[in-house]
């Protein structure tokens, strides 16, 4: 199975790229800062939910183009490697995120968050291009299932998410405040994302097969 060096650098990555404002940790904020703290945790679960799918949808289509085509799993390195490299210039050249506080709704379904959360995550075809080019470099088929790699790789991130968005929703106050108030923050961390993705993309153009 994968090294322990692996997972901690994948874990690493997962961390920080939760982290980097984007519509999803967006949403988990103002429902958090405008609905309350539930809110922003129950739109946290349905986000990570549709994860699942993402992880399952990926790990094994993935698998069959690793074990069976070169020129598949050619293109689909050139192409994950291209979205990459548009993440990272996208990323660094990222405006600041400001926070709409003009609406505070008082009556809240949480059952509808959550699925709301669910067909957000589900229904972003980027999420499972960004599973595509993400998940397999980091694994190995010379070590086993290749699928079950996939899931286990998917599971940190999912965990990561949990970490990352449960933080900010639990934090949401001070949280709002560095999310309109510090521009420098937000392009620090943006520009370490885009290094992050930067790598990525060079460390997948030179996988093998």
């Amino acid at each position: 199975m994968l090294s322990i060096e692996i997972l901690i650098a994948f874990f690493s990555a997962s961390l920080l790229l939760a982290l980097v404002p984007g519509p999803d940790n967006i949403f988990v904020l103002t429902q958090s800062v405008f609905q309350g703290k539930k809110s922003g945790l129950t739109i946290m679960f349905g986000l990570c939910t549709g994860l699942i799918f993402h992880t399952l949808a990926v790990a094994f289509g993935v698998a069959v183009i690793f074990q069976t085509s070169v020129m598949a799993f050619t293109i689909l390195k050139i192409v994950g490697a291209m979205y990459l490299l548009y993440l990272a210039w996208q990323i660094f050249n990222a405006p600041s995120e400001k926070i709409d506080t003009k609406n505070n709704n008082t009556l809240i379904d949480y059952k509808k968050l959550y699925y709301r959360g669910i067909i957000m995550n589900i229904t972003n075809p980027k999420v499972s291009i960004f599973f595509l080019a993400f998940l397999p470099q980091f694994t190995n088929p010379a070590l086993g299932s290749v699928t079950l790699q996939m899931i286990l790789l998917g599971t940190l991130f999912i965990i990561a998410t949990i970490l990352i968005f449960g933080s900010i929703a639990l934090l949401s106050g001070s949280l709002a405040k560095v999310f309109n108030k510090s521009e420098k923050s937000q392009k620090i961390l943006n520009k370490l994302a885009a290094f992050v993705f930067l790598g990525l993309a060079v460390k997948l153009i030179t996988t093998k097969q």
